[in-house]
């Protein structure tokens, strides 16, 4: 009996360790972007160089992921060196007490067609709130390795005061709203 408990056990294990699939962005085929409203005429636009993620899903596709990303702050890349150095001080992101924001989901659920809803928790400078991002998914192909890879889309606001970037908190030079987008490419 001991040994028929012992094989099912086993067997159950190899099991659940075999049905994860574990994917890895390509930040040379990703990218993580802003842009926010200046003076209430124009946009700055932005991005992030330095990111990473990972998903862990229960199949061969991403439906029921689990979603962990990171981006290092001291990354931040406006075009103009006086302004990124500003972004990166306690007015705004405080880099260096506060060296990477991280996304971890709860959920991420198909809607209709290649449309997803990605639910999770967001940490910027020590604040995190829950956040539903609306995700494009690009699908499933094969790249130059042989690898498999899945592509994403994402786009979606948060109110930069909601995580103490308090800087000018009138929204008048710089808005409160931050619009995110995001283009994935994970390798499986």
């Amino acid at each position: 009996m001991k040994k028929i408990l012992l094989s099912f056990a086993f067997a159950l294990v190899s099991m659940f360790t075999f049905a994860q699939t574990a994917w890895t962005v390509d930040p040379a085929h990703s990218s993580i972007n802003f842009n926010i409203k200046h003076m209430g005429i124009s946009f700055v636009q932005g991005r992030f160089d330095k990111f990473n993620g990972e998903v862990h899903s229960s199949g061969e596709n991403l439906d029921n992921g689990h979603f962990n990303f990171q981006v290092m702050t001291e990354s931040i890349n406006t075009g103009v060196e006086m302004r990124d150095k500003h972004l990166k001080s306690a007015d705004f992101f405080d880099a260096e007490k506060f060296p990477d924001m991280r996304f971890e989901s709860g959920s991420f659920t198909k809607e209709k067609g290649n449309n997803y809803i990605l639910k999770g928790k967001l940490t910027i400078k020590g604040v995190t709130k829950e956040v539903s991002i609306p995700v494009t998914f690009g699908g499933i192909a094969k790249n130059q390795q042989g690898k498999e890879v899945a592509g994403l889309q994402a786009k979606f606001t948060i109110n930069r005061l909601d995580y103490n970037i308090k800087y000018d908190p009138t929204g008048a030079g710089v808005a409160k709203d931050v619009e995110v987008s995001l283009f994935l490419e994970l390798v499986k």
